[in-house]
């Protein structure tokens, strides 16, 4: 194999060419990879980000339209008197208004785990007191706390850091990294609520980073393909072109040896301006300098 490259110009300039060919597709592959990569997070949380903004407007509606055909008052709804559930724990509660929610909010709270995405959407207020979970996390309790832990998490207060900031946040798609009680991490991204102009909490999109590094691994495995099929067909048209361009050497060479063993009545064709073309007229040349000094040679 070793021979067989060092004995053919056309292998070893081929070689050459799609070694820095690879080396210039792989940076290019890294930085494509690398900026779509950013591009599709970036693009993921923009849309976590408007889903936490369209669920609080919706709340926010829902709200005010029960406040306005006197379903429930203002002072209602924003009940911070917390009624214990006696014998769980972690500790659950009701408030003047979280059967109402369990109506009007679940099925709007569950649309938008339609997108997979999605581990959980809700609303909570400004101590972080979630009425009305997901239906997925309202399960019959078990007694079994580490079931319980994650099947039913309804009308508890997620008052820890992330979960305050998010209750108390008012800025639209507030972005933060959720680590939550069950050992998964998220993207946590809220947007606050109001109503009648007063701030009664957040809209809490929780988002999978789990299927984001699993999109991103997907793109990254897809351009990595696209771009192996790329070089693997660029290898080999590199060395179909160099052996086409490099094919009249040969020639030339052959003729040279017939120089060189006295053979000399045959035309050397020059049929190119290029390198290959100067070297066949050089060769023409002398074969014609051999041939006259050879017939000279016979006269005499």
């Amino acid at each position: 194999m070793f021979k067989f490259i060092t004995d053919r110009i056309g292998v070893k300039v081929a070689l050459i060419v799609n070694l820095v060919l690879l080396i210039v597709i792989a940076g290019g592959s890294f930085y494509i990879v690398e900026n779509q990569s950013s591009s599709l997070e970036t693009q993921l949380q923009s849309q976590a980000r408007l889903l936490s903004i369209i669920g609080a407007q919706s709340v926010t509606t829902i709200l005010e339209e029960a406040v306005d055909n006197g379903v429930m008052t203002v002072t209602d709804i924003f009940d911070q008197n917390y009624v214990q559930i006696p014998g769980l724990d972690p500790p659950k509660y009701h408030t003047k208004y979280d059967f109402y929610f369990d109506k009007a909010l679940l099925k709007l709270q569950d649309r938008f785990l339609a997108d997979t995405s999605v581990r959980f959407a809700v609303t909570v207020d400004t101590k972080g007191y979630l009425p009305t979970h997901n239906s997925m996390y309202q399960k019959p309790l078990t007694g079994d706390p580490e079931k319980d832990l994650l099947g039913n998490r309804t009308k508890r207060v997620f008052n820890d850091p992330v979960g305050i900031k998010a209750a108390q946040n008012t800025e639209e798609g507030f972005l933060q990294v959720y680590q939550r009680d069950t050992g998964e991490t998220m993207w946590d991204v809220s947007t606050p609520i109001f109503v009648k102009g007063r701030h009664w909490g957040g809209f809490r999109i929780g988002y999978s980073i789990e299927k984001t590094i699993e999109a991103k691994n997907n793109l990254r495995s897809s351009l990595f393909f696209i771009m192996l099929i790329i070089l693997l067909i660029s290898i080999v048209l590199v060395f179909v072109v160099v052996s086409q361009a490099l094919k009249p050497l040969g020639y030339l060479t052959v003729i040279a040896g017939k120089l060189a063993d006295g053979e000399v009545d045959q035309d050397i064709k020059v049929t190119t301006n290029d390198e290959i073309g100067k070297l066949a007229n050089v060769l023409e040349r002398l074969r014609l300098s051999l041939k006259s000094a050879m017939d000279r040679l016979r006269r005499k």
